[in-house]
């Protein structure tokens, strides 16, 4: 079993959850590919309950699927769905960045430039897993900032569903330094508390990623 570099989670059907996640995002377990429970429960050190339970998260995101007399395997890539998730992103985080501009206080600034400190070191380490994590934390951070919690749980949601295709992005190093200019320019707009150009910063830090993912898609 590959050994994780955070703190294991308090329960045992956190800690499989989390490891799945980790796996099909670093690529250990690639679209198309078939998940044996009697193996993983194995690998992770747990019985097939909390990796049942963990299966049934998974397949509500769409990381996963169900196959009739096949069994569960991980989801295939899909520029329909990816097209889809990012555009209910923008629906939904253009909403949480107004009222964040409005309602958020100077830390979430200041957690903001650590979140994304956080993310160009792991850029130029090449850590393509630790910048993923460093990423999701930048932009929740900022979208805790609105106070709107249930929006902020819609958003997760479409986060976890999406999470490959970032392991993708961040793989080129072209890719890693967009992201790492796009951070700076949020960060500005937020700072300046001007709503406009934070959306439309935002737009274009989605745009970007969904133009390359769909190169790639179509190259597969």
């Amino acid at each position: 079993m590959a050994e994780t570099p955070h703190k294991r989670p308090p329960t045992a059907q956190a800690f499989v959850l989390a490891e799945l996640r980790r796996m099909i995002i670093a690529g250990e377990l690639e679209p198309g590919q078939p998940l044996r429970q009697d193996a993983l429960a194995d690998r992770l050190g747990v019985s097939r309950v909390p990796l049942r339970e963990a299966f049934k998260i998974l397949e509500g995101e769409g990381q996963i699927v169900y196959e009739p007399h096949r069994g569960f395997k991980v989801a295939r890539l899909s520029l329909e769905d990816l097209l889809e998730v990012y555009r209910i992103r923008q629906l939904l985080e253009t909403e949480a960045a107004h009222a964040a501009v409005e309602r958020a206080g100077d830390e979430v600034l200041e957690a903001m430039k650590e979140a994304a400190g956080e993310v160009e070191r792991a850029a130029e380490a090449a850590d393509i897993l630790a910048m993923t994590e460093a990423n999701r934390r930048f932009h929740f951070v900022l979208l805790s900032g609105a106070r709107m919690p249930r929006l902020e749980r819609l958003i997760q949601v479409l986060w976890d569903a999406t999470d490959t295709y970032r392991f993708i992005y961040y793989g080129v190093p072209a890719n890693r330094q967009r992201v790492e200019e796009e951070h700076n320019l949020i960060i500005e707009a937020f700072a300046d508390r001007d709503a406009g150009r934070l959306v439309k910063n935002l737009d274009q830090h989605r745009d970007h990623a969904v133009d390359a993912l769909r190169a790639f898609l179509e190259r597969q």
